[in-house]
């Protein structure tokens, strides 16, 4: 239907007559919901406590040997301000926990004005804050650190991630206040468990994922973690999380615990029963993006021990993961509590925990002589020591396996890859008396070309015959990792809003842009829990292009940026139309959203008049947070954006391999 719709508009045939826009859903809930009403007493002591800590935090702001334990203050600042400011509080027991974090604060800070950081030897619970890469708001996460460790102990210890539920509620202030008090289900004697807030509740995906990784990696930085004993583990929506990063970064975990959950999108959400609208062909094609059944393959690469309970519906995720594997020649280990709804069964749980600690402590192989690899995106590029760096169709699966044979050779065999390198640094024992070994790809033999010390070696495809490549990469503008689409691909790193200055060409879609900037900045806090970075176009630096995607709203002649680098993107804006290949549609009432590589900074995406592209419609299940807009669209804004879409969408699209329209 988007097609034959935008036919028509190329022909001047009204909207109206041609398409009739489906009936606006019912509200759906918000999250976090709307918050109860403070007595009087309460708010004036934590405005004032929350008031106090924010004098103090700015005091040590101007201590720059604090700067990365800063987060670890703010996190309480953070906690407190904002569910006074945006209404957050549920219940009137957080009044005293919102208290305890004042105090906690304030005693962090002080310590830190007089040169101290007494909580980096604690044992126990203990929240811990990192600055994030994305929008440099201070993000917490919660510890477990073993009773008999201490600052001087740095031998290399397991570590469990832990990935929580979902819980409409759970603000900053809540997240703190559970992980002081509570350890959580698991906690493994002699291991470090990291829970993760996750960016409240978002099942991992987006900047939810990211936030695994920086807060790993903060983790890791202060602790001595054995990163070949890795865990990964959660419930519910933490389960669904759990099926997503095990399925998609294996090489990472020891074992995987997922509970419950959700591990696909179509078959939980019921995307296709009787009486609802199918979605789009562009956004089923992106399910393929976090669904953990269509890679299924990659658990060859770790461990799972997924749990149910006999009776909890969610047990449709494990049931059919179990399906998946089987397909792929592997077998699940599928734990179910007998007679047991939606949560953990005390006996099986127990099962469980000895498992998975068995697992965890022999540690995954430092090398592992084969590796087996699907993806159908550049997001996820590696496992173990070999890494896709390009794909010969985006969404299609792309796979490889590859053995390292025993006399120093390395057998590749590939589907839908047009380039790849092997990380020989990481398997020494391959090239310890043959610097030059040999690899045969898809049954062509190559030589490596010999070197001194451990490298990483490179292939690329031409005319369907593999050759030794100088770099992963070539000049050619292409789809790699980290510069692959869909739009929503943009927010899982540094991003800016840029906003107009000028005036607009014409006041329907500049009006729009203001609504939907709007509600992207809003948008970011309430699902990301974060402040998105906001400048005008007049005010960007040569700096912000260098280190940030640039989500550009307005047209040509209201954003100074847009204007600058329209000759570089794949359209052409005029003030009578927008065209995209062989699209054009009135420029008085369409605007184009998009992802590309920016023109001024190739390394870096540039989005027009776009956020994350799921809206409020899908609030109702997690599973449902996937991109619902590809590489590019053209939204005709006659139809007003509802909890869907915004607007009418006439036509979209992905770019191909070099970014060109097809």
């Amino acid at each position: 239907m988007p097609r034959i719709l935008a036919a028509l508009l190329i022909l001047g045939v009204s909207q109206a007559t041609s398409q009739t826009h489906l009936p606006t859903p019912p509200p759906n809930r918000p999250a976090p919901p709307p918050g109860i009403t403070l007595p009087d007493s309460d708010r004036r002591e934590l405005e004032t406590g929350a008031a106090d800590l924010g004098r103090q935090l700015a005091a040590v702001r101007a201590l720059p040997a604090h700067e990365k334990a800063r987060p670890d203050v703010e996190i309480f600042h953070h906690a407190v301000h904002s569910a006074l400011e945006h209404g957050e509080f549920f219940d009137l027991k957080e009044v005293a926990a919102a208290k305890a974090l004042l105090r906690e604060g304030a005693l962090r800070a002080q310590a830190l004005a007089d040169g101290h950081t007494p909580w980096n030897a604690a044992t126990g619970l203990l929240v811990r804050g990192y600055r994030s890469r994305i929008d440099d708001s201070a993000q917490p996460y919660g510890l477990v650190i073993p009773a008999d460790w201490t600052p001087e102990d740095r031998r290399p210890r397991p570590l469990y991630c832990w990935f929580h539920g979902r819980n409409d509620k759970l603000t900053e202030l809540a997240f703190l206040s559970a992980r002081m008090k509570t350890p959580g289900d698991f906690t493994p004697p002699g291991a470090f468990v990291l829970h993760l807030y996750g960016r409240f509740c978002n099942a991992s995906k987006f900047a939810g994922e990211t936030d695994l990784f920086e807060a790993l990696a903060d983790t890791r930085a202060r602790y001595p973690v054995d990163p070949r004993r890795l865990a990964v583990a959660g419930f519910s929506m933490g389960g669904a999380s759990t099926w997503h990063l095990a399925a998609h970064h294996a090489w990472m975990w020891a074992a995987a615990a997922p509970g419950a959950g959700f591990a696909e999108t179509a078959q939980y959400a019921q995307v296709f029963a009787a009486g609802k609208q199918p979605p789009p062909w562009w956004e089923q094609q992106l399910w393929r993006q976090y669904d953990a059944t269509v890679c299924a393959e990659n658990l060859f690469n770790t461990s799972v021990i997924a749990y149910s309970g006999e009776l909890d519906g969610q047990k449709q995720a494990a049931d059919i993961m179990e399906k998946a594997m089987a397909e792929e020649g592997l077998k699940l280990a599928h734990l179910i509590g007998p007679q047991t709804a939606h949560r953990y069964e005390p006996a099986t749980k127990r099962e469980l925990a000895r498992r998975l600690e068995e697992i965890v402590e022999r540690g995954r192989p430092s090398v592992p002589k084969k590796v087996r690899f699907t993806t159908y995106t550049l997001r996820y590029h590696k496992m173990d020591w070999v890494e896709i760096d390009a794909m010969e169709k985006h969404w299609e699966r792309s796979r490889i396996e590859a053995d390292l044979l025993e006399e120093g050779a390395i057998r590749v065999q590939t589907q839908n890859v047009a380039a790849f390198t092997l990380a020989l640094e990481e398997i020494p024992q391959a090239i310890k008396n043959n610097p030059a070994p040999k690899v045969v790809i898809d049954s062509q033999e190559l030589t490596t070309t010999a070197g001194s010390a451990p490298r990483k070696v490179h292939f690329r495809k031409s005319g369907g015959k593999w050759a030794l490549a100088p770099s992963r990469e070539t000049n050619a503008l292409a789809k790699r990792h980290g510069l692959t689409g869909p739009i929503d691909d943009a927010f899982t790193e540094r991003f800016i809003f840029v906003k107009p200055t000028g005036k607009p060409l014409h006041d329907k879609p500049a009006a729009w842009c203001q609504a939907e900037l709007e509600r992207a900045i809003e948008k970011w806090r309430t699902v990301f829990r974060g402040r998105a970075r906001v400048k005008e176009d007049t005010a960007l630096t040569a700096e912000d292009i260098a280190d940030s995607n640039l989500v550009l709203w307005g047209d040509p002649a209201s954003n100074a940026v847009l204007a600058k680098i329209l000759p570089g993107l794949p359209l052409q804006w005029t003030p009578e139309k927008i065209t995209v290949g062989r699209l054009s549609v009135p420029a008085a009432t369409h605007a184009p959203v998009m992802i590309y590589p920016n023109p001024l900074n190739p390394k870096k995406y540039v989005v027009l008049n776009s956020t994350i592209t799921f809206r409020r419609g899908s609030s109702q299940t997690n599973s449902q947070q996937t991109p619902k807009l590809p590489d590019w669209a053209l939204i005709d804004l006659q139809t007003p954006p509802d909890l869907e879409a915004p607007g009418l969408v006439v036509d979209a699209g992905f770019f191909g391999e070099n970014w060109q329209i097809p």
